[in-house]
């Protein structure tokens, strides 16, 4: 997705069709106000990716959001805990078990 320059913040640039943002798997968020909740950035990013759809069918956005999520949280909390499993589990709320699942899903090594 390109982006244009206004002021101190960025927004995100109208998207042609066919351009990669408007291509389905290319969700951005573009920060627009840092004191916004993460909420706010993911409803943003939300409207931003529906508006650049441009009509094309849109299937499994569930799962494109939760992935998008799931990847830098997981990854985060790891680089958090020194990849301590047992600690980020918890952090996280999952079991071991679970959390390793989804770590293998994403190919995400737990590092150390």
């Amino acid at each position: 997705m390109t982006t244009a320059l206004k002021g101190e913040d960025l927004i995100p640039a109208p998207a042609t069709q066919g351009t990669a943002a408007a291509r389905p798997g290319n969700l951005h968020v573009i920060q627009v106000d840092r004191d916004e909740p993460l909420s706010k950035c993911v409803q943003n990013a939300l409207e931003t990716y529906l508006h650049n759809m441009g009509g094309h069918a849109i299937s499994d956005l569930h799962r494109l959001v939760i992935e998008e999520v799931e990847r830098p949280l997981f990854e985060t909390v790891l680089c958090y805990t020194d990849g301590n499993l047992t600690l980020a589990a918890r952090i996280l709320g999952l079991t071991r078990s679970t959390l390793r699942k989804r770590l293998v899903h994403f190919g995400i090594e737990r590092g150390r």
